[in-house]
């Protein structure tokens, strides 16, 4: 199902009169940073910080240069976040501005075809919204504004929302930690219409039901999308879901043919939603989910001997900061290798790690070292990232932090 077209529900919003803009000027080591495609100024590289509140600046170079606009947040180490250059008309504080971007943002998820009614439409920096995140479950969006500068265009990009996809209803998600860092209170509010507890999304032929007040996220987990529809072309036999949150990736499997399917979770609220959406979609006799901690279960399954045809792994993040990674990519190597370990010969390993710390050569060098281990000739089928709706830009090293990989047991 294709990204439907703007719909322009309301007359365009007016025009707001000019006004001075308050402006910043940073060092020449912060412009050579945006120079090369980074949109992040660091406080360290503040020479001259705007004397108004968080909001949306003109940025000038070391010698006054204009270097465009930018948010300004003034509590965070993050101060600065670029948003276009000096001559983009309208400039950002208009509204046109967010109506133009947001416009170019639905074009991209329109050519991508998406197969499901729930999706990324607004995916930060790599969309040109810093720290601004904006998620679709049917008639319903998800906010986040997570900078302080951010904060301060919210009431703006609501009225644009609304003003070209008539949603039902629009959610404030703004309960992340990140937000303290900008002196931001952590909040969940109803911006506009009304948002249900929950809400039933459909992907690809999965029906499951998105938890937008209290779920992970901004109710789901809408990164894994594409590698759930990939992982489906694996299922046969038995199938292990471990992490599985909701169980989306352990509905995939049962929907497409395997015969049993384990799915497990530390959460007893998210093995109630398991159950709820396996019974959804049909599949309650072929879900078995338990309430179990991954570490222990696949250590225990080890010891009696088991066997899974597929097995999935998609842990949270064990690596929030650069400092826990040794610790961490200890624990990613535990689970592969007793994963590994579990697979029956020609089985299937999908693994992802959505740790931004954990970058693609350490998340390679774990996963080597971990078949190794293994004692088996394994097989790399596909190295995947996150959906084409979360979009990656090179230059910004921060927009690519989901990394999978498939993997076969040959023998």
């Amino acid at each position: 199902m294709a990204v439907p077209a703007l719909l322009h529900c309301a007359a365009v919003a007016s025009t707001s009169e000019s006004q001075p803009v308050p402006r910043a000027r940073i060092s020449a080591h912060g412009a050579a940073r945006l120079s090369h495609g980074h949109p992040w100024v660091y406080r360290g590289d503040l020479l001259r910080a705007p004397a108004e509140e968080p909001g949306v600046v003109a940025l000038e170079g070391p010698h006054g240069e204009p270097l465009g606009w930018a948010f300004w947040s003034p509590q965070s180490q993050i101060s600065l976040r670029w948003l276009a250059p000096a001559e983009v008309d309208p400039p950002p504080p208009d509204p046109r501005f967010w109506r133009r971007r947001l416009e170019e943002a639905l074009a991209y998820r329109q050519s991508l075809e998406i197969d499901a009614t729930a999706y990324r439409i607004v995916h930060a920096e790599a969309d040109g919204f810093p720290s601004i995140i904006v998620d679709r479950y049917g008639d319903y969006l998800v906010l986040q504004t997570l900078s302080a500068g951010a904060e301060r265009v919210r009431d703006v990009l609501t009225h644009e929302l609304v003003e070209c996809l008539c949603p039902n209803g629009i959610l404030a998600r703004n309960d992340p930690p990140v937000r303290t860092h900008e002196a931001l209170s952590r909040e969940v509010v109803l911006l506009h219409g009304e948002v249900p507890k929950g809400v039933e999304v459909r992907e690809g032929s999965a029906r499951y039901l998105a938890a937008l007040w209290d779920g992970q996220k901004t109710g789901a987990f809408l990164d894994q999308r594409e590698n759930r529809i990939a992982v489906r072309a694996l299922a046969r036999g038995r199938a292990l879901d471990a992490f599985c949150y909701h169980g989306l990736f352990a509905l995939h499997l049962a929907a497409a043919g395997a015969d049993e399917v384990v799915a497990l979770d530390s959460s007893a609220a998210a093995i109630a939603r398991t159950r709820e959406n396996a019974e959804r979609n049909g599949m309650g006799a072929v879900v078995r989910a338990h309430e179990a901690n991954a570490f222990d279960f696949l250590r225990a399954e080890l010891a009696r001997g088991a066997r899974y045809d597929v097995i999935v792994l998609d842990p949270p993040a064990f690596a929030k900061t650069r400092a826990a990674l040794p610790r961490a990519t200890a624990a990613y190597k535990e689970i592969n290798l007793r994963s590994l370990e579990l697979l029956a010969p020609g089985g299937h390993l999908f693994t992802a790690s959505c740790s931004y710390h954990l970058q693609v050569p350490d998340f390679l060098r774990m996963l080597r070292s971990a078949c190794a281990d293994s004692g088996r000739r394994v097989r790399l089928c596909a190295l995947r990232g996150q959906a084409a709706d979360h979009p990656v830009v090179l230059t910004i090293p921060e927009t690519w932090y989901l990394k999978a990989a498939i993997l076969q047991a040959i023998d």
